[in-house]
C-alpha cells in the first residue's frame, strides 16, 4: 500500500519540480528584460522665440526639451536652476524665471529599473522683465484709490517730524501726467507744515522683483522725500523686524545726495545699512529713475539704471516676504534736519511707479 501511494505521488513531485524550474527561468528572463540598460539618449532644447536676432529666445524663458532613448521606462530632468522633475519621452516644457541672460546645464537621466544613463546639455536663456503692476498717473484728480491709501497724522511715527500728513488734494494730486506731493508751510491741527504720505498697503504688495520710480525731488532745507517699502506684516511684527527698504531718500539740506538704505534688526534707526550716490544732474530740477532689483540672494539699488549698491540677502533677514510701497515727503525730524525758516512750499513729483517680475 505504501509503495502504491509513493508511486502515485512521485510523478506529481517531478511535475512540481519542473514547474518551479520553468517559473524561475521565466522570472529571471523577465527580470533581465526589465533591466536592460537604456541607450542612445538624445536631449535637444528648443528655446522659445529663438531667432538669429534673438539667439537666447524671446524673453519668455520658455524652453521645450525633446528627449529620446531606447529601452528607457522613466526619465528625470534637472534644469540647472535648482529645479528637478520627472519627465517623459518626447517634448517636456519648462519656464525659466530668473530675469537676465544665463547659462544652464540641463541633465537628463533615462532609467530602466536599476539601470540608467545620463546626458547633459548647456543652454543660454534670456528672461525679460515683465510689468506686473504700475501707476502712470495719467488721470487728473485724486490719486487712484484702487492703488493708494494714506497715512494721516503728525510727528512722523517717532521721527519728530514737523508736518501733518493729510489726504487733501492740497497735498496730493495728479496733474499733467505726474503725481504731486505738495509740502506747505501752514498751521494745521497743531502742526506748522502739511504734506502727504501715500501707500499701497492692502492694495498691492510684492515679494521680489524690480521696483522703479521716476521722480523729481522737492527743494528746500528740511524737506525729506522718500520712495520706500515696508513688510506686509508690520501690523503684527513691529518695525524694524518687518524690514524696511528705502529705494530713495534725500535731504534738502544735502542737495543732490541720494540714499539707498535698508533697516532690519541690528541695522536700524541711526545705524542702517546705507549707501549714497550723486546723480549726473540735479535731483530737484531733473527727473531720475530710482529702482531696486530685489531677489532672494541680493537687493541691488540703481539710479538711472546705474548700480550703486548691492546688499546680500539671506533667509535670516526680513526681506523674503511681501512688501508694500510708500511715497511721501516729510519735513525736518531726525533725518530731514533743520527747516529753512524761509520755506513756503515745494513739490515732489512722481512720473510713474512700475513693478516688474
Amino acid at each position: 500500500m505504501k509503495n502504491s501511494i509513493f508511486s502515485a505521488l512521485k510523478p506529481l513531485t517531478i511535475l512540481a519540480a519542473v514547474l518551479i524550474v520553468i517559473s524561475s527561468s521565466c522570472s529571471n528572463s523577465a527580470s533581465t528584460a526589465e533591466e536592460i540598460t537604456p541607450s542612445n539618449l538624445v536631449v535637444r532644447a528648443d528655446i522659445g522665440g529663438k531667432t538669429a536676432q534673438k539667439p537666447n529666445g524671446d524673453g519668455s524663458g520658455l524652453v521645450n526639451f525633446i528627449i529620446t532613448a531606447n529601452n528607457a521606462t522613466t526619465y528625470k530632468m534637472s534644469f540647472g536652476d535648482g529645479t528637478t522633475q520627472d519627465a517623459t519621452s518626447g517634448t517636456n516644457s519648462y519656464n525659466y524665471k530668473t530675469v537676465g541672460t544665463y547659462n544652464y546645464i540641463v541633465n537628463v537621466t533615462a532609467s530602466n529599473g536599476a539601470k540608467s544613463i545620463s546626458s547633459s546639455i548647456t543652454i543660454t536663456v534670456n528672461v525679460s522683465t515683465l510689468a506686473i503692476w504700475s501707476d502712470e498717473f495719467n488721470t487728473n484728480g485724486s490719486p487712484d484709490a484702487a492703488n493708494w491709501g494714506y497715512d494721516m497724522g503728525a510727528g512722523g511715527w517717532g521721527n519728530n517730524e514737523s508736518q501733518y500728513y493729510t489726504n487733501r488734494s492740497d497735498n496730493a494730486i495728479v496733474e499733467n501726467g505726474v503725481l504731486k506731493i505738495i509740502t506747505k508751510k501752514e498751521n494745521y491741527l497743531g502742526s506748522s507744515y502739511t504734506s502727504a504720505r501715500l501707500l499701497s498697503k492692502g492694495k498691492f504688495s510684492i515679494k521680489y522683483g524690480k521696483i522703479e520710480f521716476r521722480a523729481k525731488l522737492p527743494i528746500g532745507g528740511g524737506t525729506w522725500p522718500a520712495l520706500w517699502m515696508l513688510g506686509d506684516n508690520i501690523s503684527t511684527v513691529p518695525w524694524p523686524a518687518c524690514g524696511e527698504i528705502d529705494i530713495m531718500e534725500h535731504k534738502g539740506n544735502e542737495l543732490n545726495k541720494i540714499h539707498g538704505t535698508l533697516h532690519f534688526p541690528g541695522r536700524s534707526g541711526g545705524n542702517p545699512d546705507t549707501t549714497t550716490v550723486t546723480p549726473n544732474t540735479t535731483a530737484t530740477t531733473e527727473f531720475h529713475t530710482y529702482a531696486i532689483d530685489w531677489r532672494a540672494d541680493a537687493i541691488k539699488f540703481y539710479i538711472d539704471n546705474v548700480l550703486f549698491k548691492t546688499f546680500t540677502n539671506t533667509t535670516s533677514l526680513p526681506f523674503n516676504q511681501k512688501f508694500f510701497l510708500i511715497m511721501n515727503c516729510a519735513m525736518g525730524g531726525s533725518f530731514g534736519g533743520a527747516i529753512d525758516p524761509n520755506f513756503v512750499s515745494s513739490t515732489f513729483e512722481v512720473d510713474y511707479v512700475r513693478v516688474f517680475n
